[in-house]
């Protein structure tokens, strides 16, 4: 009887010392269930941030793609700015250099010898006005129309370079080579020759003639070294 009275407090001792193991277990186990399901979330989390940032980086090299397109269809466009503003250049010239826009005011206030009326001057003043609105068919008519009436005044060298201009803002080069070779031939030592020189250069850069382009500027530098024109000749040959 005695053994019985010690058994049964020793098994029931065994029994909730088993249930008190069974719980522990059961306790880490969801414990490590729950932070598997965290990890597995996680991981699911920076697979999609992942795959997010790869489209991202998908995108930006399809739109660095289109932007490269683009500047390549841009190009052109570059070009044909370009060359208004070197086209342009030569205008603005006109209200620094010596023996441009100071002749052209001495013009308007007193006549040259031989033209008292005033003719010459004024036929050259519309023909410039016209050229300065921008109207280049209709200047280039004046300017025309000028030196067949005025050969040898003083600005028909003049005249013959803003034909030229007339024409290279048109993009119509051969025509703007002639005017501008026509003004050397004529007029050698015009105060327009150097300006004349350096459009003959830009204009074979335009016509794809480089070594005819270079030679024109070459020859611009050797001839009036110190003229504004040798300057942006001797800055054009050093792009090249």
């Amino acid at each position: 009887m005695r053994l019985n009275e010690c058994f049964w407090p020793v098994a029931l001792c065994l029994i909730i010392s088993g249930c008190s193991t069974t719980d522990v277990v059961m306790k880490k186990q969801m414990e490590t269930d729950s932070r598997l399901e965290q990890l597995v979330q996680g991981n699911a989390a920076a697979n999609l941030r992942l795959a997010e940032q790869a489209n991202e980086i998908k995108e930006l090299r399809n739109q660095v793609k289109a932007n490269s397109a683009d500047l390549e269809e841009l190009k052109p466009s570059f070009r044909e700015m370009k060359n208004k503003l070197e086209s342009n250049s030569s205008k603005k010239d006109v209200d620094r250099m010596p023996g441009a826009v100071s002749r052209i005011e001495v013009v308007n206030k007193e006549p040259a010898p031989g033209d008292k009326d005033g003719g010459a001057q004024n036929a050259y003043m519309k023909a410039f006005g016209l050229y300065s609105a921008n109207n280049y068919p209709a200047a280039i008519e004046a300017f025309e129309a000028f030196n067949k009436s005025y050969p040898k005044s003083e600005y028909a060298g003049n005249a013959l370079y803003w034909i030229g201009e007339c024409y290279y803002t048109q993009h119509n080069y051969t025509q703007a080579l002639d005017a501008f070779n026509k003004l050397l031939a004529s007029y050698p030592k015009g105060n327009k020759v150097p300006d004349a020189m350096l459009k003959i250069g830009y204009t074979y850069i335009n016509m794809n003639e480089p070594a005819k382009s270079k030679s024109a500027l070459q020859l611009l530098v050797d001839k009036f070294p110190n003229s504004q024109a040798a300057v942006k000749a001797r800055e054009r040959l050093n792009r090249n």
